[in-house]
């Protein structure tokens, strides 16, 4: 059942108070990768996140990992981007050890990553492997998105090399 585009506006616009958009594939597993109707984007995945100033502990935990040149590249990638508030919620002392722990850490951030651009639009509850190898579980309702456990907050910030949809919480996989 496709989402449509007055439920994605309702979503959206009531997105910092209900929730997220989790990815899924429709049907037979295969998603729409093309960014043809999205925005222009004038920079890559991690310049993007940087510049909208609510990923630093990201943009730090990617440079621990060693992952800003890989999502520099050409992608396509679908990243479920963490906020600050996100990592936040994470205690102190756990977060410094994941941030020291650089398979762990590249395992978490890996988990975050679909391949291909997936748009809000296409968006569909169900479940969608990601760069990390396992599945992320998404679930759309009609109180928002969910990706696992962290509520989509805001979607589709276009980059050259892909789209963001930010979350409030960090994924773990198992």
């Amino acid at each position: 059942m496709p989402i449509s585009k007055k439920f994605l506006v309702a979503m959206t616009a009531t997105a910092a108070i209900a929730g997220g958009i989790p990815l899924a594939i429709a049907g037979s597993g295969a998603y729409n990768t093309s960014a043809t109707a999205a925005p222009m984007a004038q920079a890559d995945i991690v310049d993007t996140a940087v510049a909208a100033g609510q990923f630093k502990t990201l943009a730090k935990a990617l440079t621990e990992a060693g992952l800003i040149e890989t999502l520099k590249g050409p992608g396509p990638f679908t990243v479920f981007a963490p906020t600050d508030a996100a990592f936040a919620k994470i205690p102190a002392d756990q977060l410094n050890a994941l941030l020291a722990d650089k398979a762990k850490l590249t395992k978490v951030l890996t988990y975050h990553v679909v391949p291909g651009t997936v748009m809000a639009k296409d968006v569909k509850s169900g479940m969608v492997k990601t760069v990390e190898g396992q599945a992320l579980t998404i679930d759309v309702s009609s109180t928002g998105v969910k990706v696992d456990d962290a509520k989509v907050i805001k979607t589709d910030i276009v980059a050259t090399n892909g789209v963001i949809h930010v979350i409030d919480t960090v994924v773990v996989p198992n």
